[in-house]
């Protein structure tokens, strides 16, 4: 049998090298650094986004150098999301001291500790805290002379019972009950099914390469959860979380995410090369030729480059996106034109397929294939729909529903002894995974 895991491993690398960049560029709700007048020369220095609710949301700061920051008139303003794009954009422009004057709340920074409290917000928005003192918007004024605010800063939202105990923001909240829920889910199946895959596995067969393809695609997604779990667990209790789970849960994602596009690949092409090579002479167990290895490799590596890339241009990374960047959107391309292109040559197989058993297998695998790949465009255009906060939720629990679902067919389908079987007995030619000559005689289920 071919190994579909060789030519991810120069992808993996690549992606192990990135791992330094997003856990740079993670954010939490508990923050600590410094307030420059260098960095809040223009329009003030960003500080933090949060999405406040309730009202009784809480915003924390402790300085330690207060007289440093007595001495600059150091403050917070805090504006909601789309009242500062629009003073951005307005025509004609707001000056800078124009556009902080309008913050609708401030907090002057003149004591160790301070508390401002978030109240009245009608719905779940997103408000941006700037840093500013009475060096922004100065034309004149040597930033190096300036001594930095060492602060630390806490953002909270109520909890349950209205007291401002949450770290989650609005787009957060759920998630932990989620992963914790899916963990619970993938323990249980494991304790039911594990057992019995592995005896599959072991006694090989026309189908074992693909499962355990399917098997390390299934293993990397709840690895990816379980990290997301220990991320969120941790996060709940500090603001902070672990960023290196947080990571390793990403990355785990984004593995399983080109493994299984190389498995796809190689099935579909496996197919269409049997059937144009029309060749009874050998069973073609897994398509390896140089052409589709060079295509499913030139494949992959794209869509690892656009993962990448998207990784650097979100450092408020999460396992899923909204995809606002060019390389989120030329990701959600890629994958149209894969579902696509791997749907049309799966129709040209189905509408020219006789026997109505090899039809349904084939209808099967379509679908499983087209719901992998268009899941997460179709979810990220209908969370075009709803409100800022609730886009996240949908497209991450949408996303990964709909992949374990598509996961379960694809199983469901090579596993069943019945079908699979009969189709692989049928015809050698187009199926990619057929029984070997020293295994005709027997079944192995």
């Amino acid at each position: 049998m071919g190994r579909p895991e060789r030519p991810l491993w120069v992808a993996r690398l690549v992606l192990w090298g990135g791992i330094c960049a997003w856990l740079r560029g993670a954010q939490a709700k508990t923050i600590q650094g410094g307030f420059s007048s260098a960095a809040a020369a223009r329009t003030g220095q960003a500080v933090a986004q949060f999405q406040f609710h309730g009202d009784c949301a809480l915003l924390y700061v402790r300085i330690h150098n207060v007289a440093t920051a007595i001495g600059k008139g150091a403050r917070l303003h805090l504006f909601q999301a789309q009242e500062w794009r629009k003073l951005q954009e307005s025509l004609p422009g707001y000056s800078c001291s124009e556009k902080l004057s309008k913050a609708p709340l401030i907090m002057n920074m003149n004591s160790t500790e301070q508390n401002l409290t978030v109240s009245q917000i009608p719905y779940p928005d997103t408000w941006y805290v700037f840093y500013v003192d009475k060096f922004t918007c100065a034309e004149n004024y040597e930033h190096a002379e300036s001594e930095d605010v060492q602060f630390e800063m806490v953002i909270l939202n109520p909890d349950a019972e209205g007291n401002p105990l949450d770290h989650f923001s609005a787009g957060e909240s759920g998630l932990h009950e989620f992963f914790f829920l899916l963990v619970l889910a993938y323990f249980v199946a494991a304790c039911i099914y594990a057992q019995s895959l592995w005896q599959t596995l072991n006694k090989g067969g026309p189908m074992h390469t693909v499962l355990k393809a399917l098997s390390t695609v299934l293993l990397l997604q709840a690895a990816s959860a379980f990290a997301n779990y220990l991320h969120f667990s941790r996060y709940a209790k500090n603001g902070v979380g672990a960023p290196f789970m947080g990571s390793l849960a990403e990355l785990c994602d984004i593995i399983s995410q080109m493994q299984m596009l190389y498995l796809l690949l190689s099935l579909c092409m496996g197919w269409t090369i049997g059937r144009m090579k029309k060749s009874q002479s050998k069973p073609l167990q897994w398509d390896s030729t140089p052409t589709s290895t060079a295509i499913a490799a030139v494949v992959v590596a794209t869509q690892c480059f656009l993962l990448i890339w998207e990784q650097f241009e979100d450092s408020d990374h999460h396992s899923y996106h909204s995809h606002r960047s060019i390389a989120g959107g030329l990701l959600i391309a890629l994958r149209i034109c894969l579902a696509l292109s791997l749907g049309c040559g799966l129709y040209q197989i189905i509408r020219t397929e006789r026997s109505t058993l090899k039809r349904e297998f084939y209808i099967t695998f379509t679908k499983g294939c087209i719901l992998w790949f268009l899941c997460h465009p179709c979810l990220v255009s209908i969370s075009l729909m709803f409100r800022d906060y609730q886009r996240e939720k949908i497209v991450t629990i949408g996303v990964i529903v709909c992949q374990l679902f598509s996961m379960v067919l694809l199983y469901r389908l090579f596993v069943s002894h019945s079908l699979y079987w009969e189709v692989s007995s049928l015809s050698s030619v187009t199926l990619p995974l057929t029984v070997a000559s020293g295994h005709k005689s027997r079944h192995h289920f």
